[in-house]
């Protein structure tokens, strides 16, 4: 949070629309009391210039971020606002970011939800967020955008995007029951009868995690939380009063196919039939199986992102080693199994551009903000903050983690590609040994950033 709070307050705060018709609410969690006083310090500063900023703090922090949107709702000035927009700490919308979405409001009663695209300051950082950036923008390109125009309904990102109020309240507002609220509201909100737009050309700035610890507790949430509302919600998708094939492209489609069924399909096949087909000379896996069916898949995931071509291959097998992290989280989600109600906020460096809130200050109307607005970091105690955290850290040196299940499998998988070698199983071998080296990787913390 403290290393992104100032640009996202920033961010919003310069958006173009009149400041007696915005009101921004600045919810914090924390629990560091230091992270506390900077931030609400940064909104006092706010204030005094003139924007309508609040910034609340909860004594019981319950239910996550579902109890900190909920308990922000329930204020009684809400009830003057006909619209909300929900950013993360870490997104930075553009200065006409709702000059472009509330319009499409206007004259569609039935709407409940305009969503825009996420955009990501460092997909280009190193190789793990360049594979994360692949599978962001087939989300985004096929998933959101081919839902949104075809049934107007499409998971909400919890981020970037602007909610009808009524539909909110009208839906049962925000619930507690599971860890990935956005989704939650989303689904009950469609089988209310409400509808979703989706903006492909409206992005908002964000980071991608950049270590494969944070990105692994992300996907671990983003695969556990749908899995713990599916079987919350299965039965009222069946009884809902919408039509069948709305209930089909729910059952199927967004909660199983890219949920469960992928990494189901990818971790058992990959990673346990093919390495132990090696070992038993009965067994035959034909090469379609083992190359031209994931290989199309992969193929038809990189498409939305043509300039990611040349990462085809690490992406293959990325996804195949991620689907034990998502298979693990399906199945914990699914059964109620370890931490799966657990909620761990992704952890960001802060990446944002400077020279991009600069850029926007300098665009917006009056009333203007001084341009040096990210020089008062050291006013609001960042600066003094970010050197305590350097000076702790600075006796200790940066080493990898070692994650056992990865490195388990990578030892499966070589031992299985010497065995292949050996009965002349060409194919398989060079499959087995590549796929048996990128979880000898991750296994080792060699991709992304290293950790503390």
């Amino acid at each position: 949070m403290k290393q992104v709070y100032q640009q996202s307050i920033a961010a919003v705060c310069i958006q173009d629309w009149p400041r007696e018709r915005m009101l921004v609410q600045v919810l914090d969690d924390s629990d560091d009391v230091e992270v506390q006083h900077i931030i609400n310090a940064e909104v006092q500063k706010w204030q005094q210039k003139g924007v309508h900023i609040i910034y609340r703090h909860r004594l019981i922090r319950t239910g996550y971020k579902a109890g900190n949107l909920k308990s922000a709702m329930s204020c009684d000035y809400v009830k003057d606002y006909e619209f909300v927009a929900i950013f993360d700490a870490d997104f930075q919308p553009a200065p006409d970011f709702l000059r472009k979405t509330i319009p499409h409001f206007k004259g569609h009663d039935d709407v409940a939800l305009v969503q825009a695209r996420w955009s990501f300051v460092n997909k280009d950082e190193n190789l793990l967020t360049r594979l994360q950036n692949i599978n962001l923008t087939f989300h985004f390109e096929v998933e959101q955008q081919v839902n949104g125009i075809f049934i107007n309904f499409f998971g909400f990102n919890g981020t970037a995007g602007v909610w009808r109020i009524k539909a909110l309240e009208e839906s049962g507002g925000w619930l507690e029951r599971t860890t990935v609220e956005d989704m939650d509201i989303a689904v009950r909100a469609h089988l209310c009868g409400w509808k979703f737009i989706f903006l492909n050309d409206v992005k908002c700035q964000c980071e991608l995690p950049e270590s494969y610890e944070a990105y692994k507790k992300q996907q671990h949430r983003w695969h556990s939380g749908p899995m713990q509302l599916f079987r919350l919600c299965f039965f009222g998708i069946l009884h809902a009063k919408v039509s069948f094939f709305k209930k089909a492209n729910l059952i199927f489609l967004f909660f199983l196919l890219r949920k469960l069924i992928l990494p189901f399909y990818s971790f058992t096949l990959f990673c346990i039939i093919l390495p132990l087909s090696m070992f038993l000379p009965e067994a035959h896996l034909p090469a379609w199986v083992v190359c031209y069916v994931p290989g199309v898949m992969s193929v038809m995931s990189i498409l939305p992102a043509p300039r990611s071509f040349p990462f085809i291959v690490p992406y293959l097998l990325f996804e195949n080693t991620m689907s034990v992290t998502k298979f693990h989280a399906m199945i914990s989600g699914l059964f109620k199994l370890g931490s799966s109600y657990e909620w761990i906020v992704t952890k960001k460096l802060g990446r944002s551009s400077e020279a991009d809130l600069v850029s926007y200050v300098k665009e917006v109307p009056e009333p203007r903000v001084e341009i040096n607005i990210h020089r008062s970091s050291s006013e609001s105690g960042l600066a003094e903050l970010n050197k305590l955290d350097v000076t702790k850290k600075a006796g200790k040196a940066k080493m990898n983690r070692l994650y056992r299940k990865e490195l388990a499998l990578s030892i499966i998988l070589l031992t299985a590609s010497v065995r292949s070698l050996l009965s002349a199983q060409g194919i398989h071998f060079y499959f087995l040994l590549f796929q048996g080296v990128t979880f000898l990787a991750v296994g080792l913390d060699l991709i992304g950033e290293q950790v503390s």
